[in-house]
């Protein structure tokens, strides 16, 4: 069992930076994979970017590319998402993710441990 709380969101202007946080609790975090997902309003919730047990497997949707960096602190049980060069259309709420398992999945149905969500607002 797995419990996540995001932490970071907050209202920027175009090509701002934020960096979100995700602390978990519970056992073996290190053996779970993370994932940073986003849902805006009225729009089906979107893989972000992922990544794997020990940071060897890392993943991005194209449209966050160059601009996003996920990282992970398996000794402090904490996961990050740096964006930078925000624009408008990234504008959502922004959950973590964790899963079970060595694969890093972009489908929300594959992880079970979900945060609450924190909401990020970028304005131009």
């Amino acid at each position: 069992q797995v419990q996540l709380v995001e932490s970071g969101g907050g209202s920027v202007q175009a090509g701002g930076s934020l960096r979100l946080s995700c602390a978990a609790s519970g056992r073996s975090f290190s053996t779970y994979t993370m994932g940073w997902f986003r849902q805006a309003p009225g729009k089906e919730r979107e893989y972000v970017a992922g990544i794997g047990w020990n940071n060897n497997s890392i993943y991005y949707r194209d449209s966050v590319k160059g601009r996003f960096t996920i990282s992970r602190d398996n000794a402090k049980n904490m996961v990050y998402l740096q964006m930078n060069s925000l624009k408008p259309e990234d504008t959502a709420v922004y959950y973590c993710a964790a899963r079970a398992g060595a694969v890093v999945y972009n489908i929300p149905s594959e992880y079970a441990y979900w945060g609450q969500g924190t909401q990020v607002t970028v304005s131009s």
